[in-house]
């Protein structure tokens, strides 16, 4: 459909990229706050209303912010099943190194854990989450020699690893702008596309046309082959 409209030069690039945005928050919004409210209250998350709001805002950035990369990845690939297949593995990466399968400092260093638990959202996700439901309150310490509690901030820092910092609306922060560059880059693949489509439809509509001639003028290569 926007191919289809770009060409009868309704909109532009940007006006889509705008729309699309704007005109998909009221479904995730949807889709976040009711099998959020479901799912919060039946596993026995912190009751108040304050730590509620901040999870499904979290669940919000988060839907929203798989949406921009299956976008990103639907510019790019060339039919809807490809696009599945690369959007779902790209994901399925961020989510092996976002902290939860294999804490952060067991992740191999070269690769795994620099750059791409950085780049994987699913890291923000995580620890935003954490700190929402472990900070402030403590729990009882199963230790020999221990003392009798041990405080959220030692169980997020001591067990799950997180980075205890910056506190978790950083976190939403980081989401969110990682939802604003995959829109950038959405808005720019489809730009790059638009111009490189008619060049390679150029080159590939005369390549024939060359291979053509030379068939229909064997003469041509010979003399030239002669005067070498």
């Amino acid at each position: 459909i926007f191919g289809r409209e770009r060409l009868n030069g309704h909109y532009g690039v940007g006006a889509f990229v705008i729309g699309n945005t704007i005109s998909s928050i009221p479904y995730l919004c949807f889709i976040s706050l009711i099998p959020g409210a479901l799912a919060y209250y039946l596993v026995g998350l912190q009751k108040s209303f304050d730590h509620f709001i901040y999870f499904v805002i979290l669940l919000f950035t988060s839907t929203m912010l798989v949406e921009s990369i299956m976008m990103t990845v639907a510019s790019i690939v060339p039919n809807y099943l490809m696009g599945i297949i690369t959007g779902a593995g790209i994901q399925g990466i961020m989510i092996l190194n976002g902290g939860f399968f294999r804490l952060p400092d067991d992740l191999p260093k070269p690769f795994w854990r620099y750059p791409m638990y950085y780049i994987a959202f699913h890291k923000y996700a995580n620890q935003g989450f954490y700190k929402n439901e472990f900070e402030g309150l403590s729990f009882p310490n199963n230790q020999v020699g221990g003392p009798p509690t041990i405080t959220g901030d030692e169980v997020l820092r001591s067990f799950w690893q997180v980075e205890m910092g910056y506190s978790k609306w950083i976190d939403l922060v980081i989401l969110f702008g990682m939802v604003v560059v995959y829109r950038l880059m959405f808005w720019g693949i489809i730009i790059t596309v638009e111009k490189i489509k008619p060049l390679i439809k150029d080159y590939m509509a005369a390549s024939p046309k060359k291979s053509s001639m030379i068939l229909e003028n064997p003469s041509s290569i010979s003399s030239q082959l002669e005067m070498l």
